[in-house]
């Protein structure tokens, strides 16, 4: 017989070479080296952890750093050269991976004394490219229908030592219908464990794809990238529920906690909290008695309107018109039973918002407020009940008044995805706060990990690439927005963002008009590349080129009745201008005005100082400029074509001008490291 430590060594070696043939292909993962070692995803899963005792990632992470280790001792190449030659798309996730394998930066190996010189490469890398191009504030209103329904894709390597996935449970009743009662066991367990934050709890979304799988424990847990999984089965018999359940260590593959709960339906809530105490207990994670109040929290005495709630929350779940109309009338009889359920309240309010979302006047706004009022009335701790006021204040447009809801919401359930998504859509298009929208898009990303399939993780990866470009994360960005396309080539979006990516490496504005021209080709009814192409042309002050893409624009904005991009109208007023339609022009700068008075964002004063300076306001343009100056985390596309645009140019002339401008920039860069430091604390980035 072979000799099972040379099988595993051959193993091992043979996985090492292919690796290190593949070092600086980033997108050399666990499926790339499966399919190179001509075996399954699963059966490398457990080879791996069988004579390693890491991952399959860890691994491959492992072999790239010593490799790193070796190219660092030859000291010829920088740490910025290194990271990227044993692929690793980011210097500054190297230079942590690094720290944490041997206990000290890479800039140390070598000199004998610590300096930070790594760590100012990656910021001075992203300040050559301070090149000037267009704002894509629009990108983010393209992106966020499909960020809010999506599910989203963990980055492979983050930390997940009490990380946790509660698997959909079996319904073993003998009557199918029963269904709904078995998710609804899934789903208490879930929601308990999800208001301890200590725990990082994957939401329900992204286990759903894993009902009917044959795949196994280390394997799912590793798509999951989750250290324990739970696994349930139930039924009920009359008044009887029957729950088998276990608590699963992913790199043993073994249960670590196993319990059989035969109850009566009346129980079901004792049941349900025992269950996540247990848990958490099994974990080591620590539950603070404000946590243990609210895992401990009854929703509703009457058994009958929790029997309706649970058959609301089936169709509820599938986010469709169909399944939406279903399940309003089951929330009713629920309240029918209960008047004072709360859940039942926040869902029919949340129900009626998503109904509205398929309709073009708005019917549900008095209903939706209402249900939510009741909701806050009878359970005002609960993060379902303060997402369904933040929701109706999305839906009136109060942007604001729905930012404290969010937040309190997320103290109540730290591992709530679905208050993140919201709080980081607020934050990319609404209440425009670059830093707090990528802050929140990492931490999406953490709690709602696996996509049901690949467009849906390419729009994942495009909302991040365009949330790390606008905090001036430039070479991150083109990794997230080259996987964007990888998973989905037909992604619409992702080459238009790319686009931009790449001027601001090179600068090269021409280029980016011709793939954006290209683009248009494909679909000129995309008046939000026709408006771009147009700008592209007015920074070029080529005003005849943009002139035949603006026109076509503001016919189609008319023709559509369409209430887009008023904030471009200085740029199409100064067009129209300069080909001699002065009455039209006149127009277009009055809408612009008009625009300015309603603009409450951080921009105001930028769009303000475009005003006074086409009005030959030179001094009230500056003092303008001036305020900007003082703002936090705006867009770095505002940064970057601010002084390319021809209507700033008569504020040049002035001798404040120059330092101001300065200012602007050095207050970026400043917010871009504070926010760097930040959201590395954090473990995000």
């Amino acid at each position: 017989m072979s000799d099972p430590s040379f099988i595993g060594k051959q193993f091992i070696d043979k996985a090492e070479a292919l690796i290190v043939e593949n070092l600086s292909n980033e997108q050399f993962g666990v499926s790339e080296l499966a399919g190179a070692m001509n075996m399954s995803r699963s059966s490398l899963l457990r080879n791996v952890k069988k004579h390693t005792k890491l991952s399959a990632s860890q691994f491959i992470r492992q072999v790239r750093l010593e490799k790193g280790m070796e190219l660092l001792k030859e000291n010829s190449l920088t740490v910025s050269e290194i990271s990227y030659q044993v692929g690793f798309g980011s210097t500054s996730y190297f230079i942590k991976c690094f720290r944490e394998q041997y206990g000290y930066p890479p800039g140390e190996v070598g000199k004998g004394t610590l300096t930070v010189e790594s760590e100012e490469t990656q910021t001075n890398f992203l300040k050559r490219y301070k090149w000037s191009i267009i704002a894509v504030t629009s990108l983010a209103l393209l992106v966020v229908y499909f960020s809010l329904f999506r599910e989203k894709e963990v980055v492979d390597e983050l930390e997940v030592k009490k990380s946790i996935a509660v698997l959909p449970f079996k319904n073993e009743s003998a009557d199918s219908t029963n269904l709904y009662f078995v998710n609804g066991l899934m789903e208490s367990a879930l929601n308990n464990l999800q208001k301890i934050e200590d725990l990082r709890v994957t939401s329900r979304t992204s286990v759903e794809k894993y009902r009917k799988t044959n795949k196994g424990i280390p394997e799912i847990a590793e798509e999951l990238n989750v250290n324990y999984l739970v696994e349930g089965s139930g039924q009920r018999v009359g008044n009887q529920v029957l729950l088998n359940i276990q608590l699963i260590e992913a790199s043993s593959d073994t249960p670590i906690w196993v319990k059989q709960y035969k109850q009566e339906v009346v129980d079901i809530f004792a049941l349900q909290n025992d269950v996540a105490k247990k848990i958490a207990a099994a974990i080591e994670a620590v539950v603070t008695p404000a946590e243990l109040e609210q895992i401990e929290k009854i929703p509703t005495e009457n058994m009958l309107a929790y029997d309706y709630y649970l058959q609301a929350l089936d169709y509820y779940y599938a986010q469709t018109k169909e399944g939406l109309e279903k399940a309003i009338p089951l929330f009713e009889k629920a309240i029918e039973h209960d008047p004072q359920f709360a859940l039942a309240y926040a869902n029919l309010s949340i129900s009626y918002y998503f109904l509205d979302i398929f309709q073009k006047e708005k019917k549900y706004t008095e209903l939706l407020n209402n249900y939510a009022d009741k909701a806050l009335l009878y359970d005002s701790k609960s993060d379902v009940c303060l997402i369904s006021k933040a929701l109706y204040y999305m839906h009136t447009e109060e942007y604001r008044l729905a930012l404290p809801h969010l937040e309190k919401a997320l103290e109540y359930n730290p591992n709530s995805a679905a208050v993140v998504q919201l709080l980081a859509r607020l934050y990319s298009v609404y209440i425009p706060d670059t830093a707090k929208n990528l802050k929140y898009s990492l931490l999406g990303i953490q709690l709602d990990i696996a996509a049901s399939d690949s467009v849906a993780k390419s729009y994942i990866y495009l909302n991040l690439s365009n949330a790390l470009a606008q905090t001036g994360f430039i070479n991150e960005a083109m990794e997230y927005i080259n996987k964007s396309l990888d998973y989905n080539p037909a992604n619409e979006y992702a080459p238009y963002l790319k686009a931009y990516i790449q001027c601001a490496k090179d600068g090269d504005i021409e280029q980016t008009k011709k793939t954006l021209i290209k683009e248009l080709e494909k679909d000129t009814t995309r008046l939000d590349i026709l408006q771009e192409v147009a700008k592209l042309h007015y920074f070029q002050e080529d005003y005849e080129g943009a002139f035949q893409y603006y026109e076509k624009f503001v016919e189609a904005r008319k023709k559509n009745n369409l209430n887009i991009y008023f904030e471009e109208d200085s740029k199409i007023g100064l067009v129209y201008e300069k080909m001699g339609l002065e009455e039209e022009a006149a127009g277009f700068f009055k809408s612009y005005a008009e625009y300015c008075q309603r603009d409450q964002s951080i921009y105001k004063s930028a769009s303000m100082a475009l005003k006074y300076a086409h009005e030959g306001k030179i001094g009230e343009g500056i003092e303008q400029l001036k305020v900007f100056a003082t703002q936090d985390h705006y867009q770095y596309w505002i940064l970057l074509f601010l002084e390319k645009d021809p209507l700033i140019e008569p504020l040049k002339s002035h001798p404040e001008y120059k330092e101001t401008i300065q200012k602007i920039r050095d207050r970026f860069w400043e917010d871009q490291a504070k926010l760097k430091t930040s959201l590395e604390e954090q473990g995000l980035l």
